[in-house]
């Protein structure tokens, strides 16, 4: 029996190392191949292109943004999903996760028919002199509509993952909703709302669908990609491709740890 047992625990550990690498190469192959066939000369001639810097400067700037506007202040609607009880919480829960449903597309053309300049959001920015419709105020809110869903989700289980109890107790000591959201709530949510304002970061870089439709111009870095793509071919996209991704993943990985280094600190 225990022979067996062995036998058939060494099985299942095989299929899943064989599952386990056939989808890190399906994620890693085509990547790799695009790096690969990128040399040394296209990676310095891209990173030489003004315009290419341009694009990614303001794709960076623009998500970032979007995060520093729109992530902010969607954490206490987290809060709120992950303790209150109202009807029609599950309309609401669905509503959040409905950008991330709806083809991003239709998200851009949502999005300008409320942000154009016939709407009072359009006629108002014009008086306060901000551009939504091919600027760089509609690229914010098309990158930040469609990855604000990551946010919320990840944040709403980071409170629901704090006991109510430690929050009763500070509320019985005297302390206000607000003290005990900001010195309970928020600190011990704070890994996961974290993760959620990187990952909304993150999402808002890669958005084409919805920033094409809103602003063709000034040119995001997905739009450029996909610009020099249908002008001049897979040579020409390809470079821009490969340095944006590279841009991307050496941020990524430098906030994993400096997180990282921060809880190790803390412990």
């Amino acid at each position: 029996m225990y022979i067996c047992a062995m036998l058939q625990n060494w099985k299942t550990g095989l299929v899943f190392l064989f599952l386990s690498g056939l989808i890190l190469l399906f994620i890693v192959a085509p990547l790799a191949g695009m790096f690969l066939k990128t040399s040394g000369v296209q990676y310095l001639d891209t990173l030489a292109d003004v315009e290419v810097r341009r694009s990614i400067r303001l794709t960076l700037f623009s998500s970032l943004a979007g995060v520093m506007v729109f992530g902010l202040a969607a954490i206490p609607l987290a809060y709120v999903l992950a303790r209150k009880d109202f009807p029609g919480k599950g309309l609401v829960n669905g509503l959040v996760d409905l950008p991330v449903v709806i083809p991003h597309s239709a998200a851009g053309i949502a999005i300008l028919g409320v942000v154009s300049r016939g709407t009072l959001i359009g006629q108002a920015g014009d008086v306060a002199g901000i551009q939504f419709v091919g600027g760089i105020a509609g690229i914010v809110i098309a990158m930040a509509f469609v990855s604000i869903p990551f946010l919320i989700n990840a944040a709403r289980d980071g409170f629901e993952s704090v006991p109510e109890k430690l929050e009763k107790a500070a509320l019985n000591l005297g302390a206000s909703p607000w003290r005990v959201f900001f010195t309970v709530s928020l600190p011990l949510a704070k890994r996961q709302v974290l993760t959620g304002l990187t990952m909304m970061w993150a999402r808002g870089l890669s958005e084409f669908g919805a920033v094409v439709i809103i602003a063709y111009h000034p040119m995001v870095t997905p739009v450029l990609i996909w610009e020099r793509f249908t002008s001049f071919g897979l040579s020409y996209a390809r470079p821009v491709a490969a340095v944006f991704v590279l841009v991307c993943l050496i941020i990524f990985v430098a906030m994993r740890l400096l997180a990282k280094q921060r809880i190790h600190k803390r412990h």
